[in-house]
């Protein structure tokens, strides 16, 4: 058998870290590719996986030749591969994990659209506008809502493909703008999901490397 993860670089790719973790998480056994998404090498090494996968970018997963692009599929793919779920068994309960996965697939990265994935490696962490300052806050009382809700300790019980789709926003947001007793749930929430042992796995990697600077970032 042959499982192959095409990945990126720990501290640039937060995409290819959801599709890991579902992996990891689903004891889905694979070799994995990392793929250096830098620039300038980043065109031609996403050229070489345009040859496999029509999106041209990572993570792409291949099971014995049949090629998987985009994280949530490929997230979705390691969930009916494990023996147990990272989905509600509540037909409602897993509506609303999708509903939130598909949220941050979509248009969740426009919330403090200035902080990178990348830029949660950075040693010099920008202060925030007043208005950055207002949009995590408002995800963070929404997070608290869904964890109140649900009962916790995650966001729809039970730790889920919710959880993971959030790590890398939860991981940036929390860096530039801690959480403070306002939002009792939402701070422990994080504090267990960054601390999950296969979370700190890609983190300690990811920190081992040179910080991937964007322009205007100090600025923005």
């Amino acid at each position: 058998m042959s499982r192959i993860l095409y990945s990126g670089t720990r501290n640039a790719s937060s995409w290819a870290f959801r599709a890991w973790l579902a992996l990891k998480e689903q004891g889905v056994e694979f070799e994995e590719v990392d793929v250096d998404i830098r620039r300038p090498q980043r065109w031609a090494n996403l050229a070489k996986i345009a040859e496999i996968s029509p999106a041209a970018a990572v993570p792409v997963f291949v099971d014995n030749g049949f090629v998987i692009y985009d994280s949530s599929a490929i997230m979705e793919y390691a969930n009916e591969l494990g023996t147990s779920s990272l989905l509600p068994k509540d037909i409602k309960l897993r509506a609303r994990a999708r509903s939130m996965i598909a949220w941050q697939h979509s248009t969740f990265g426009n919330i403090c659209s200035g902080l990178s994935f990348e830029s949660s490696f950075y040693p010099n962490k920008k202060q925030l506008s007043a208005d950055e300052k207002a949009s995590a806050e408002r995800i963070y009382s929404m997070w608290e809502t869904e964890l109140a809700d649900h009962g916790g300790p995650y966001l729809v019980g039970d730790y889920s493909l919710a959880d993971i789709a959030f790590v890398p926003s939860v991981l940036r947001l929390k860096l530039h703008h801690p959480v403070t007793n306002d939002w009792p749930l939402t701070a422990e929430w994080m504090r267990q999901l960054l601390n999950r042992p296969l979370v700190q796995e890609w983190l300690m990697d990811a920190n081992k490397l040179p910080p991937i600077y964007h322009e205007g970032y100090h600025r923005g």
